[in-house]
């Protein structure tokens, strides 16, 4: 007879759960392989009783998909989740309860807390003020040859030419505004039509994200601060370059962004508005001293009397307004030129030099306040406040509000950047928190989308402060730019798998970065000028070149995005040499030939040690050093 747990002794060896049935005559339970079945072995009475209770104590109460993550979370609760800030370990610190503390410590603990938060605003105000120094230094050495790429409208008919021209303006000038202003002169002056404008808009609008993906490199000296960050930074990329390559078509094809924007402007020529800049009223006392610029007047007549399609060419005129300072001029009651009072009035430097000293001057000023910022955060956000930070910023609104979440900091990221002027000053201050891990790249996205809806506020208000004659149009390139960025967030968040595209990818960047940190600097050059560069040389040779060469390079990347997606969940239908990419030669699908490259190259380089050494897992620690 058989005992019910079915476990039995035959010739003292024991056996746990045979295939008694199974057994032939005259052999014993250790002779005979029990049968293997595809039957799934279900948990003993006591364990499967415990999920039982569990999944039913699920569907009774909370949100569906909570339920459905915290069953997956315990399914993996032995894999470590790189990107979620709630597992950090934060730094155990020996605190002193408030109760234990003297008289003296108390007033010391207070003013030593003070003392910290005064110091991070100071940084914070430095911070912003080396921005604008850089975008300054930027124009100083750019700016020329971007009135002079503007000037050329006729090849602008192209719509990848408009779209590269724009990320490639912007990013030598650091300011999509100015990119606008000079867009709405060359309309106002007939030199360009409103459908090769929105393309360069659209270009705009990526060449903009430069300024915080350079933020980001001051947290490379740590691991896991510079893979969030990055990743932080660069889902702003991720999102712009995802919308261009759905809407850029569709706009060639079918221009809807030029027609709504039309329709929504009428009646609004006569209207008026203020443009107030906020962020400027406390930066320009201490700006305005270093430096000022007369950069938008300057480049929009460079554009008009430069461009051989404007109905006011002059070559005359074009050379003087070249030969114009991008600086701030001032003039005495006589009308003669004076110095202005700012110091590099009185260095009476060229822009090229001036430009260079104050790019120098700006990144070093910019890497100190981030790094005192950081540290000083650092010093703020541990133990409690931390844990208590994270809680609040990166938790949902309770059920069922939580779907409403993201729009409400969609919202605050609109509030933040209409105050502050400027989404790559709002972008860029939020980056180092997402390195240290207080915001999440979940909850950086949403406050993205947001700063780019908020941007696009300041453009209408500057619109409706500027002169009545180019009001209409000024107003119709705002309305474009918010339609744009309004399109992409209905396609890329509101639908879960839609919204987790930009992420991933932002993801897959910041694991690069965190293995590879040189890939940072090879990303900025390669995005924001190799691809713009190459595409508008190829754009001057021939139309047939230019579009063989675009035909070749998107067939090519999406028959490596398609076949990457099957080696992943469909590899058994390839063919065995296309299951992996091993039969390519290593370079053309690793970066460790060109990181043992570099590694070399370095090696003697005590500084740059700590970067180049690859991670061979991407798991990292998660405490506070």
């Amino acid at each position: 007879m058989v005992e019910s747990d079915h476990r039995g002794s035959r010739n003292g060896s024991v056996v746990i759960n045979p295939a008694f049935s199974d057994l032939e005559c005259g052999q014993t339970a250790s002779q005979q392989p029990p049968k293997v079945t595809s039957e799934v072995k279900r948990p003993t009475a006591d364990a499967d009783a415990v999920v039982t209770t569990r999944r039913q104590s699920y569907v009774r109460m909370g949100d569906p998909e909570d339920r459905r993550m915290s069953l997956g979370k315990r399914r993996r609760s032995t894999k470590e989740d790189i990107w979620d800030v709630t597992m950090d370990l934060e730094e155990e610190v020996e605190y002193v309860p408030w109760s234990e503390k003297t008289e003296l410590q108390r007033i010391g603990s207070v003013l030593w807390i003070i003392g910290r938060i005064l110091f991070a605003f100071l940084c914070i105000y430095l911070f912003i003020n080396s921005l604008t120094f850089l975008s300054a230094a930027f124009q100083l050495v750019g700016g020329k040859s971007a009135g002079a790429a503007f000037s050329q409208g006729s090849i602008m008919s192209n719509p990848i030419v408009g779209l590269m021209l724009g990320v490639l303006v912007t990013v030598l000038v650091q300011s999509s505004s100015t990119s606008t202003s000079i867009i709405v002169a060359m309309i106002a002056a007939g030199i360009l039509e409103l459908t090769p404008a929105i393309n360069i808009i659209m270009g705009a609008n990526i060449g903009t994200t430069v300024t915080n993906t350079i933020v980001s490199m001051g947290q490379s000296m740590d691991r896991k601060q510079f893979r969030r960050s990055f990743a932080g930074a660069t889902v702003h990329d991720c999102f712009n370059w995802l919308c261009v390559a759905v809407f850029l078509p569709l706009e060639a094809l079918f221009h809807p962004i030029r027609f709504l924007s039309e329709i929504i402007v009428k009646g609004v020529g006569k209207s008026s508005g203020e443009n107030q800049d906020f962020i400027k009223i406390i930066t320009k006392p201490f700006t305005d001293k270093v430096i000022r610029m007369n950069i938008k007047k300057v480049l929009a007549e460079v554009t008009k009397f430069c461009s051989e399609d404007s109905p006011k060419y002059d070559p005359e005129f074009c050379q003087v307004w070249k030969d114009t300072t991008l600086m701030k001029q001032c003039r005495d009651q006589q009308g003669e030129i004076v110095k202005c009072g700012f110091i590099f009035s009185e260095t009476g430097m060229s822009d090229t030099w001036t430009g260079l000293i104050l790019m120098i001057l700006s990144l070093l000023m910019l890497c100190l306040c981030l790094a005192g910022l950081v540290k000083t955060l650092q010093s703020i956000l541990l133990g409690p406040v931390a844990g208590a930070l994270k809680k609040h910023i990166n938790s949902d609104l309770p059920y069922p509000f939580k779907w409403l979440t993201g729009y409400l900091f969609m919202g605050i990221g609109v509030v933040f950047t209409f105050l502050l002027q400027s989404s790559s000053v709002f972008t860029s201050t939020l980056t180092p928190l997402v390195g240290l891990g207080v915001i999440s790249i979940d909850r950086m996205y949403p406050l993205t989308l947001g700063s780019n809806i908020g941007t696009t506020t300041t453009a209408m208000l500057a619109a409706l402060a500027s002169d009545s004659d180019a009001r209409t149009t000024t107003i119709q390139i705002a309305v474009c730019h918010l339609l744009f960025n309004i399109f992409g967030i209905v396609l890329f968040y509101p639908v879960p798998f839609m919204r987790r595209i930009p992420i991933a990818g932002a993801k897959i960047l910041g694991n690069t970065t965190a293995k590879y940190r040189w890939f940072a600097i090879v990303y900025l050059l390669i995005v924001f000028l190799l691809i713009p560069t190459l595409l508008l040389g190829f754009s001057l040779i021939s139309n047939i070149v230019f579009y063989t060469f675009i035909g070749i390079v998107l067939l090519l990347i999406l028959s490596v995005i398609s076949i990457t997606l099957m080696q992943k969940y469909a590899k058994d239908r390839l063919p065995l040499k296309l299951q992996t990419w091993d039969f390519l030669p290593e370079p053309l699908h690793s970066l460790k030939p060109y990181d043992r490259l570099i590694t070399s190259l370095f090696s003697n380089c005590t500084c740059c040690k700590c970067g180049t050494q690859p991670l061979d897992d991407l798991t990292v620690s998660y405490g506070y050093k």
